[in-house]
């Protein structure tokens, strides 16, 4: 009796995903090599960060002078690069000359300090993030609440791996998918959870004391204090403040489609 013969068929390996990361405080940051060790295992970790310090730079882009890549050995074996850029630079810089493709998600920080409530306008780390959505790459932003080189991120460590981890495995989100996420300043087992948020109203009433330098120059040095005007329990500074992770969901159009609405409505032209 003849022997039947068994199709077998072939299954496509799955490719890992592609995790980009980068940030706003420079490749040496110990934040950054924090979230490198977070995510290990989840995909193909590509780095390409500021060689710099680039704190405030909000989606700032450079004109007018030349951008450098530098291989770097600092992550072991992660395929990392420092540039010479801002944050933004380096997301695009990393698609179209790292990559030569979009990755399957960006990831950047961990930022040394809060990016809640009105820092998001300002934060290089979370404008990496914003690039990254305009491209239609999933994106997360993670800072600590803590500004010390020394800072503690094992908790960051843990919770932003629990957050990567929901994205990379989601379905049908938006494709401009952008997350601001803050970590509180508290041990690891103090942390409650994780509270998806709204952005809080809150800002800094700032003032700019005026010095002198020691050659009698006058120069003006920015101060100021931040004041929370949102008492919200769904704001991201009220999480923060009673140990929660916030994640808030932000997005690039600052189209304000109600007042949309009643321009339409009430102006006459």
């Amino acid at each position: 009796m003849a022997k039947e013969k068994v199709k077998v068929k072939a299954t496509k390996k799955k490719e890992e995903p592609i995790i980009l990361v980068t940030n706003d405080d420079g490749f040496t940051a110990p934040g950054i090599h924090a979230l490198v060790e977070a995510v290990k295992g989840l995909g193909k970790i590509v780095v390409v960060a500021p060689d710099k310090p680039q704190s405030g730079m909000g989606h700032a882009i450079t004109i007018g002078e030349p951008l450098r890549l530098h291989k770097v050995h600092n992550f072991g074996d992660v395929e990392a690069y420092s540039c010479s850029g801002t944050p933004v630079d380096c997301v695009k810089l990393a698609v179209d000359k790292v990559l030569h493709r979009k990755p399957d998600i960006c990831i950047s920080g961990i930022n040394h300090g809060a990016n809640h409530s009105i820092n998001v306008i300002y934060s290089g780390t979370m404008s990496a993030a914003l690039e990254a959505s305009i491209e239609s790459i999933p994106s997360i932003g993670f800072s600590l609440l803590d500004y010390s080189i020394e800072a503690d991120f094992e908790g960051a460590k843990k919770y932003a791996r629990i957050i990567v981890e929901q994205l990379l495995a989601s379905k049908k989100l938006d494709k401009h998918i952008c997350l601001n996420v803050n970590i509180p300043k508290v041990k690891t087992e103090l942390i409650k959870g994780i509270k998806i948020c709204s952005q809080a109203y809150a800002k800094y009433q700032e003032k700019f004391d005026e010095r002198k330098d020691p050659h009698g120059r006058k120069y003006f040095w920015l101060t100021g204090e931040f004041v929370n005007f949102d008492k919200s329990k769904e704001s991201d500074v009220w999480a923060l403040k009673n140990n929660y992770v916030s994640v808030v969901p932000v997005q690039f159009d600052l189209t304000n489609y109600e007042l949309k609405k009643q321009l339409e409505k009430n102006w006459k032209f």
